[in-house]
């Protein structure tokens, strides 16, 4: 009798443990939502390959939006946790009490003013109309620090989204317009000039990052682990084999390989990431009066969850 009753209690200790561990292995599930462009390369990547799944990365919503502003928004929503976004986005939503962390970089630069073909100085952009995103978006930044710097008058701004930008220069609407990648690249494609690069204007400028919510961190620092991880590890293999790369992003944007492929050889792809950057971005912004001064980056960085260097593929 005693020896049924120690294999009926060590049965059902097997089946806490077996339980047990079903649970640790369950998947996580979390909101992401990306911007409709190759900034998100990694993300892209990282789907396609089936890597977040293998971590046990379920996503409940996968969003893709125009703008990193209209991002920022989405991110105040509950069903958002995760977002792969252009760094002055995420620092105005930071600013406006969303609660959120960096905890990675993906890439620097990545943003270019794209003319039409007779403009082919700076100087020539004085009195014209130039498109450009909302307030506060990298591209307006740089537009600012470029109208500043060569001392432009009378240059009038039209907001609009970036595909909208593309066809008001193809029919003449606007003069110019800066663009994040890889819409840039796209209008180069169709005959428009290239005329300046973000690391032309801005050396060393930090494009966009991976941000989480701070209950994420603070509930589920392994999902967070996981996150960055695959970040890490598609950032490698994207900087590995570029041109499978853009095959796979073309499929997602609907634009040519080889267009692809020139955008992102414009950008650098990497998950480093320090203060000195992010705080030049947030001292840019606060003189234009887009937030408020004294913010700190080290308040909203949180890279403990970077890893060293290392073939991760």
């Amino acid at each position: 009798m005693k020896f049924s009753v120690f294999i009926i209690v060590a049965g059902l200790l097997g089946m806490v443990i077996f339980t047990t561990g079903c649970v640790q292995e369950q998947q996580s599930d979390i909101g992401m939502a990306v911007e409709f462009n190759d900034h998100a390369a990694c993300a892209h990547v990282a789907t396609e390959k089936g890597w977040y799944k293998e971590e046990g990365l379920n996503f409940t919503a996968y969003e893709s939006y125009a703008t990193g502003i209209r991002l920022a928004s989405a991110l105040a929503r509950g069903d958002i946790q995760v977002a792969y976004i252009c760094l002055s986005p995420a620092i105005l939503a930071y600013s406006r009490g969303v609660p959120i962390k960096i905890v990675a970089g993906t890439h620097k630069y990545g943003y270019g003013l794209v003319t039409q073909p007779e403009i082919t100085n700076i100087s020539d952009l004085t009195g014209k109309t130039i498109g450009c995103v909302r307030e506060g978006a990298p591209a307006d930044l740089l537009l600012n620090r470029m109208i500043e710097e060569y001392n432009l008058k009378d240059v009038k701004i039209r907001r609009m989204n970036p595909l909208k930008q593309v066809v008001a220069l193809e029919t003449g609407r606007i003069d110019a317009a800066f663009l994040p990648e890889h819409h840039a690249t796209v209008a180069e494609s169709k005959g428009f000039y290239m005329l300046i690069e973000s690391q032309d204007l801005w050396p060393d400028m930090q494009g966009s990052v991976l941000v989480v919510k701070t209950d994420l961190i603070e509930n589920d620092p392994e999902t967070v682990r996981k996150l960055v991880w695959v970040t890490q590890k598609a950032t490698n293999w994207l900087n590995e084999y570029p041109d499978p790369t853009a095959i796979i992003l073309a499929n997602v944007l609907d634009t040519e390989p080889e267009v692809i492929n020139k955008s992102m050889s414009r950008l650098n792809y990497t998950t480093d990431i320090d203060a000195e950057s992010v705080q030049e971005m947030i001292d840019c912004m606060a003189k234009l009066g887009y937030i408020e001064e004294g913010l700190r980056a080290e308040a909203i960085l949180d890279t403990r969850f970077l890893q060293g260097e290392r073939d991760v593929y």
